[in-house]
């Protein structure tokens, strides 16, 4: 059973001039999303290495007694302003993922609210984690963390936007991407579907602010969110030619099953 190529509504014709159209025809110019996507990923790890390393441990949570959180960050300034170094470094690649997905997506001809919503969940995961960055360097100066109380509030706000923020965003920017390439056949079925676990995962998690035990998945979303995005940027077709190919195959596979 033959497939043909999804008109209007998903990879159909554009005019010329348009992000769909003839500009983008000839493939896709800009960074590549899978390389941003790994090398964020390498970064958020090199952090959480750098505090491994020098602290002898992993960052502590905020949830601990106040006097261990201060003594923490009073012990340790080196590991944690490197840490929070690289992970400001982090969050570069991943708002510039987040837009190149988004052009992507245009290119390929995509005509529903994933690409924007994709958009803003990699700019509001970025910007948070620059965020949590800038407030855990802040936690490096000894000088601030004599001060338990304001130690423990510097470590909360750290916490609630580089983690649980980070992950609900980067979540829309992988359920952005997931769900149109779902409904147009841009991936391969299977890890679209991963995806759109992941994003559930990762909007959940906003439940761990007042539900501590859900806290386990602000991990699986940040990095299993990382690790997808590293996948589908890989394989996301560049151009509408090669999507329409993609679902044409699709549409057989799925035939010849029935």
């Amino acid at each position: 059973m033959t497939g043909t190529p999804i008109p209007h509504t998903g990879l159909g014709s554009a005019p010329a001039g348009t992000p769909g159209g003839r500009a983008g025809a000839g493939g896709a110019r800009g960074p590549h999303p899978g390389i941003l996507a790994a090398v964020s990923l390498a970064l958020l790890l090199a952090a959480l290495i750098a505090v491994a390393v020098g602290a002898g441990r992993t960052f502590i949570s905020p949830f601990a007694a106040a006097s261990e959180v201060s003594a923490f960050y009073h012990d340790h300034p080196l590991a944690v302003r490197l840490s929070a170094t690289l992970q400001l470094g982090s969050a570069v690649p991943l708002g510039i993922c987040a837009a190149t997905l988004y052009a992507r997506q245009l290119r390929l001809g995509v005509r529903v609210p994933g690409p924007v919503i994709g958009l803003f969940g990699g700019t509001t995961a970025a910007i948070l984690l620059i965020c949590s960055a800038s407030v855990t360097w802040v936690l490096s100066r000894p000088e601030l963390t004599t001060d338990t109380t304001l130690t423990l509030a510097l470590a909360y706000l750290a916490f609630v936007t580089g983690g649980v923020g980070y992950v609900v965003g980067q979540g829309l920017l992988v359920a952005g991407l997931a769900v149109p390439a779902l409904i147009l056949g841009l991936l391969p079925r299977w890890l679209a579907w991963v995806g759109l676990l992941l994003a559930a995962a990762a909007e959940l998690s906003f439940l761990s602010m007042t539900v501590e035990p859900l806290q386990a998945l602000l991990p699986i979303g940040r990095f299993g969110g990382l690790g997808w995005l590293i996948a589908a940027g890989f394989l996301l077709p560049r151009t509408r030619s090669a999507a329409n190919r993609a679902a044409v195959a699709g549409t057989g596979d799925a035939g010849g099953k029935a």
